[in-house]
């Protein structure tokens, strides 16, 4: 096979995803560990740690019908290039961050840049695997973050020990850099697509996006999905944000001993999300309701008793447990749009799903800092507030029809009459 070949093999196109979205994850990742020296260093309370971590995901949420647009219009393989290089010179800048303004900033630009590749990889799965294995192609795409979570957990705590958190976050961008090239390589981004679009083009893809957009907007499985991605996205990002401080904070861990324990609730992920991919493909149509609905209550009552354990060993084994339910979570809300709605609106069908756990993320840490200063240092409240998003889920996809089949869909050349 040759080289060129090889990188439009369903395979190794899902490889080079996996890879991009590893690192993707990795570099959200790390600020939740490194803003435990950033919040030494700077003389940070709760709720200006939780600004810190949130204000990521608003610059990541606001490119998510940008970025799927973009992808949709120009080509999702010069998207994902353009992003990679984007956020990893975000990610070296951290480090040289002066005040907490500028670190703020910087987080900001540093969503904008990652915002677009998870729309812009939704869409080279929908337009490169076929429509039976695309919940397995999801499933892998997105157990990067769980792998990230395996690997930044004991990379990052070994960073901020030996080197601390502003030289982490310079290597870490100088390693993205590095992927960005293997992807300008391996995908082959047409650039000329930016530059040479014909009237007759530029009228007809104004047309189609017109139209895909009213149909998206209109259609109530991408409403249903948005609400779920945003009741998920609330207590995963509330979750991992603050679990790192808590244990450290409220738990005595050390930072080195944090790594470690931090490795083992993410080789569940790692396991799991395979195997949902799987069963998602083969499971009938209509019943991914069911699994989204109860998976929803059960991140939820997980989570609550993973902050109400006695012992440090309860902590971790309801850890253990969050993976499984995110990852019927993750790959049901993701999968469903590239399987249910026409390839050729994928990338913003994916985009405005994904905008609900972003908003999300913005919103959790943010959140729960505020309510955790509020009762004076009490994780109580906080609990609370992620417990509810469980029954969010649960409603959102309760409501879900079954029978929202591809056939159903008119496809964009309708769309435009």
């Amino acid at each position: 096979m040759s080289r060129a070949a090889a990188f439009t093999n369903p395979k190794m196109i899902i490889f080079i995803l996996f890879l991009g979205n590893l690192f993707s994850s990795f570099d959200r990742f790390v600020i939740n560990y490194g803003i435990v020296q950033i919040s030494d260093e700077f003389q940070l309370n709760a709720s200006a740690n939780g600004l810190i971590l949130s204000i990521f995901f608003l610059g990541y949420a606001i490119m998510q019908i940008p970025g799927g647009w973009l992808s949709d219009r120009f080509g999702e393989k010069i998207i994902l290039f353009i992003s990679i290089v984007g956020f990893s010179l975000f990610t070296g800048l951290t480090g040289l961050a002066w005040s907490v303004t500028a670190l703020l900033i910087i987080r900001f630009l540093f969503g904008i840049a990652e915002g677009s590749f998870f729309p812009a990889g939704s869409k080279l799965i929908s337009t490169s695997i076929e429509e039976n294995r695309r919940s397995r192609a999801m499933s892998i795409f997105l157990s990067a973050l769980t792998v990230a979570g395996v690997a930044a957990p004991i990379l990052t705590t070994l960073f901020l020990v030996q080197l601390g958190w502003r030289t982490m976050f310079i290597i870490i961008g100088g390693c993205g850099l590095c992927i960005a090239v293997l992807y300008w390589f391996a995908l082959k981004p047409n650039v000329k697509n930016i530059y040479r679009i014909s009237e007759t083009q530029m009228a007809t893809s104004k047309q189609l996006t017109k139209g895909s957009f009213k149909r998206l907007l209109k259609n109530p499985l991408i409403w249903r999905l948005v609400i779920a991605s945003f009741g998920y996205g609330f207590i995963s990002w509330g979750t991992s944000s603050w679990i790192p401080t808590y244990l450290v904070k409220e738990r005595g861990i050390s930072l080195s001993s944090l790594g470690i324990l931090q490795m083992i609730p993410a080789i569940t992920g790692v396991a799991f999300f395979p195997i949902v991919g799987v069963i998602m493909d083969k499971v009938k149509t209509g019943t991914e309701k069911w699994f989204g609905a109860f998976s929803g209550v059960g991140l939820a009552v997980t989570v609550y008793l993973m902050f109400r354990a006695e012992s440090l060993t309860g902590v971790i084994i309801f850890q253990c447990l969050i993976p499984v339910f995110s990852a019927w979570l993750s790959v049901i809300i993701y999968s469903l749009p590239i399987k249910r709605l026409p390839e050729e609106t994928s990338g913003s069908a994916v985009g405005l799903v994904n905008i609900g756990a972003q908003i999300a993320g913005f919103a959790a840490p943010l959140g729960m800092g505020l309510i955790i200063d509020f009762f004076n240092g009490s994780y109580d409240g906080a609990v609370w507030l992620l417990c509810t998003f469980g029954l969010v889920i649960f409603m959102s996809f309760l409501t879900l029809q079954s029978n929202n089949k591809p056939a159903a869909i008119l496809k964009l050349s309708e769309e435009g009459r």
